[in-house]
């Protein structure tokens, strides 16, 4: 996994609500125009492992989504599946004296003949990444 680290100015509780909410991933997410929820789950629900929904990217791509884990405040994960790809990333919060930090560990895997490209992904992968979660601090800040 690759990753790296971004200063919320929010207690932790308040990151952690608004990153693993996917109704808010296009506010802080730059590739996404919309999230498709599933499984009836619907803004205002309990946000679980499980919980599934489609990733509407600008690209045109479309990544099937899951939380894989939710553990309020210190740590969510989720994984992703588009094609021979697939994607995972953990969010792990830390409380700070000025808010919390938020640390990234993602990773990108391919299968077959595309599995070179997995790495090559993650690395590209982690400006994006870090950039999303800066650009959510500064929403939160601004709140």
């Amino acid at each position: 996994m690759a990753g790296g680290a971004v200063d919320f100015a929010v207690p932790a509780e308040a990151a952690y609500d608004f990153l693993v909410d996917p109704t808010q991933r296009p506010r802080w997410q730059s590739s996404l125009r919309a999230v498709e929820l599933r499984d009836g789950w619907e803004p205002g629900d309990p946000v679980e492992a499980g919980l599934r929904w489609v990733d509407v990217t600008w690209p045109g791509l479309r990544p099937r989504m899951t939380l894989t884990r939710a553990e309020r405040p210190g740590l969510w994960a989720e994984s992703g599946e588009w094609g021979a790809f697939s994607a995972d990333l953990t969010l792990t919060f830390t409380p700070r004296a000025a808010g919390c930090r938020v640390l990234a560990d993602f990773e990108v895997r391919a299968a077959g003949r595309w599995s070179p490209l997995g790495r090559v992904a993650t690395v590209a992968g982690v400006r994006p990444v870090l950039a999303d979660l800066r650009r959510a601090a500064r929403i939160l800040g601004a709140a």
